[in-house]
């Protein structure tokens, strides 16, 4: 029995842990996640409390895990631990039976699973959880209660912190399809392959082929075979999102983007109306040093022509105005605005716009090689 408690104990802890941790290291991207269920359950105002409710969470979900895992306050953690997946495994049930949100998010974009999946992770979770609230009076911490309290507060106060940090500049890891070193131009279309499964009449053996690759024509076998059932496998729905850049006529301006064999700046704001004036004053000289060197130096948005229009007048931007989806424009950077930089479809670089450099230590870094 003792083996079995230590056994869920690490196990629900280290879900909690990873869960936790990589939803805190990218708060933006959660809160993006948070305000999807927000519209969905017809609750927009409270998108205004997004940021501070996806760290309080974060920090939760990760200082439960921690205390399970190191086994730290227990008897405590339980009471919090049993609520706390009640209401989620109820969350996830509504969303994979009426799919109220198609990406729960419940391991931020670290790993992606269905709704379904999502849902049965937290029975198993859930399964394991009651057990160990059950037992809770058997665990005993090496240290007393009043040093388990000291710990928790400390991780709680560094893995908040952690969280603030990379809402302030940008994730420290970054599981998008747009970190850097990634190429991004692949335009290639991988081919579609479909399996059919026969059963044999007689025998009952099942046998799956790559079609066509099986004696369809054959009249004497298909006498003693019949189809039962079919499969696809693609290789290109996993690709991810794609950006479509469109000039203010509706015009395709995507490959003088993503196929520059020069460095390209790219300063994505897929918000005008969110986004900081700041940042926009502070990447001006970047952008006239830049443009008189002979790069390429545009602004990515999803706001319309109007609000570009009122934007550009009111802070001064001679810059290109580009339009893409919101959507897509949010993983490219958790910023707004941040600013990318490309060579030959390659991301390079990119920063949030707490951190923009200036031109020449950018030159000096890069433009130099």
């Amino acid at each position: 029995m003792k083996i079995l408690r230590t056994i869920f104990r690490i196990i629900v802890g280290l879900v909690f842990v990873f869960s936790g941790f990589v939803k805190g290291i990218d708060p933006l991207g959660t809160v993006y996640q948070m305000d999807d269920y927000f519209i969905a359950f017809n609750i927009p105002w409270f998108m205004s409390f997004s940021l501070i409710l996806t760290i309080i969470l974060c920090t939760l979900e990760f200082i439960l895990g921690i205390s399970l895992l190191f086994n730290l306050w227990i008897k405590k953690t339980v009471w919090l631990l049993v609520p706390v997946m009640m209401f989620f495994t109820i969350l996830t049930f509504f969303d994979a039976v009426y799919n109220i949100v198609p990406d729960c998010g419940c391991f931020g974009n670290a790993l992606k699973i269905t709704n379904m999946q999502t849902f049965l992770k937290n029975l198993v979770l859930l399964a394991m959880i009651l057990p160990l609230f059950a037992w809770r009076k058997k665990f005993r911490s090496l240290l007393p209660s009043s040093g388990d309290f000291a710990l928790l507060l400390v991780t709680v106060i560094c893995f908040s912190s952690l969280s603030i940090y990379c809402y302030r500049h940008l994730p420290i890891i970054d599981f998008m399809g747009w970190k850097i070193g990634n190429r991004i131009n692949k335009t290639e279309t991988l081919p579609v392959t479909f399996y059919v499964t026969y059963k044999n009449k007689g025998t009952g053996e099942e046998k799956e082929f790559i079609s066509p690759n099986y004696p369809w024509n054959d009249s004497t076998w298909l006498a003693e075979w019949i189809f039962k059932s079919q499969r696809v496998v693609d290789p290109n729905k996993d690709k991810g999102l794609v950006l479509l850049v469109e000039d203010q006529y509706g015009g395709d301006y995507t490959a003088n983007v993503m196929d520059n064999p020069d460095f390209q700046f790219i300063l994505v704001a897929y918000d005008l109306t969110k986004t900081s004036p700041e940042g926009f004053h502070k990447i001006l000289p970047f952008y006239k040093k830049a443009i008189k060197d002979g790069y390429s130096f545009i602004c990515l948005t999803s706001s319309q022509a109007g609000e570009i229009k009122k934007f550009r007048m009111a802070n001064g931007t001679a810059f290109n105005y580009y339009t893409s989806d919101d959507v897509v424009l949010k993983t490219m950077v958790r910023a707004n605005p941040g600013l990318i930089l490309l060579k030959d479809g390659i991301v390079i670089d990119k920063w949030c716009y707490r951190d923009f450099p200036t031109y020449e230590e950018l030159k000096t870094q890069y433009l130099k090689k």
